[in-house]
């Protein structure tokens, strides 16, 4: 069969906005109140009836809510966080910008997971917080976690940037414990910018309100009233990271539709599933073991360059000249120059995320794409792979 390029090019993530989406934006716009105000508060109310945490916050980014969490829980100089590697960096290098040190752990290697085990053997004494990313929309086997935590007196901010809508044994994530959300633009559902904590510790909510905007006792918008009262003073030293109404609007309209976006997700990950399964050298992560629903936030592949006859890198490069986009989720954070030079590692450590790291690509995954979208991006991978050198191992 005659491979036929696309005309166009195919990201491999694009936002999903509705004309609806569209309508709330410009409504806003017009009310002449387009910062902090009432589509905050509708945001943050529609989030915490969703995932039934009592406290729920928006902030202008997800790196933005877990730094002021850091700053929240005072992880700072002497203080150690165990996480993955294999995670954004943004998180890590937080960490690092506290003046605490990253204690990284391995992943699975088809689920791209942190395991109970691994997190267990990372804490040491100076051990101040657990980050369990949901990866891919994927959930952590979190109730070990949190066991393991609250024998050892550490806190738990579970990393929920691609799990908006993920569910746990049949739970909500953020229905337990504090969770950070991602907002940004190719996410399940988007704000532009933004990110969001669900907590069930009001203390901690109460001083990350003042925390999101420079210490003030009060937001930008107090419900009932435009503005604040001249009397509203500096509790402590804050910072700038209040979401506007502009972008809280189209969150609030895009939650309508999570549920449907995410199915349309499944159904894309199901037909990926199904055309790559006769494709030597192309393997989709697996889903965990434990009851869950995955919200499909990423599809990712790992090129096996023994068996495709071509690297990850090449494949990439070679989709790219097709018009089809990929992305890279994530390269792990150890293998960053800045972490190879001034955290490094031991010779072997972290085997699963450095493998992972050299053969992950993220194919493109959004719900406004078709069935023929779909079969037009396996189309190509067969052509690409079809022109690769031949090594070992056959292809169908």
């Amino acid at each position: 069969m005659i491979f036929h390029p696309r005309a166009e090019f195919l990201p491999f993530c694009r936002p999903s906005i509705s004309e609806e989406d569209i309508a709330a934006v410009e409504s806003v716009l017009r009310s002449g109140w387009i910062t902090t105000g009432p589509q905050v508060a509708a945001l943050e109310e529609s989030i915490a009836r969703r995932t039934g945490a009592p406290e729920c916050l928006v902030f202008t980014s997800g790196t933005a809510a877990m730094h002021l969490l850091f700053v929240a829980l005072g992880i700072g100089p002497g203080a150690e966080v165990v996480g993955p590697s294999m995670t954004w960096v943004s998180t890590n290098n937080l960490v690092e910008l506290c003046g605490a040190r990253n204690v990284f752990v391995d992943v699975d290697r088809n689920t791209l997971l942190a395991s109970p085990e691994a997190v267990e053997e990372a804490i040491t004494p100076r051990t101040k917080a657990i980050i369990p990313v949901h990866y891919g929309g994927a959930p952590c086997d979190m109730d070990p976690i949190r066991s393991l935590a609250q024998r050892r007196g550490i806190h738990v901010i579970e990393d929920a940037a691609h799990a908006i809508g993920t569910q746990y044994r049949g739970r909500e994530i953020g229905s337990a414990g504090t969770c950070v959300y991602s907002l940004h633009p190719i996410k399940t559902i988007t704000t532009g910018e933004g990110g969001v904590i669900t907590t069930h510790d009001r203390e901690l909510a109460d001083r990350l309100r003042r925390l999101r905007f420079h210490g003030l006792a009060a937001d930008a918008f107090q419900r009932g009233q435009q503005g604040r009262s001249p009397q509203v003073e500096v509790q402590e030293p804050g910072f700038k990271q209040n979401l506007p109404d502009m972008n809280a609007a189209l969150g609030v309209s895009q939650m309508k539709r999570l549920d449907a976006l995410i199915e349309r997700r499944e159904e894309i990950t199901l037909r990926y599933r199904n055309l790559l399964a006769g494709i030597d050298g192309i393997e989709p992560l697996s889903d965990p073991a434990w009851p869950h629903r995955h919200a499909r936030h990423l599809f990712i592949v790992r090129v096996h360059p023994e068996r495709a006859g071509l690297d990850r890198d090449t494949f990439m490069a070679e989709l790219k000249k097709v018009n089809i986009g990929t992305g890279l989720h994530f390269k792990a954070s150890h293998v960053h120059r800045w972490y190879r030079e001034n955290r490094p590692l031991p010779a072997g450590a972290l085997p699963n995320a450095t493998w992972n790291s050299e053969r992950i690509c993220t194919l493109p995954m959004f719900p406004d794409m078709t069935d023929d979208d779909v079969d037009g991006v396996v189309a190509a991978i067969r052509h690409v792979l079809s022109r690769a050198p031949m090594t070992t191992g056959a292809r169908t």
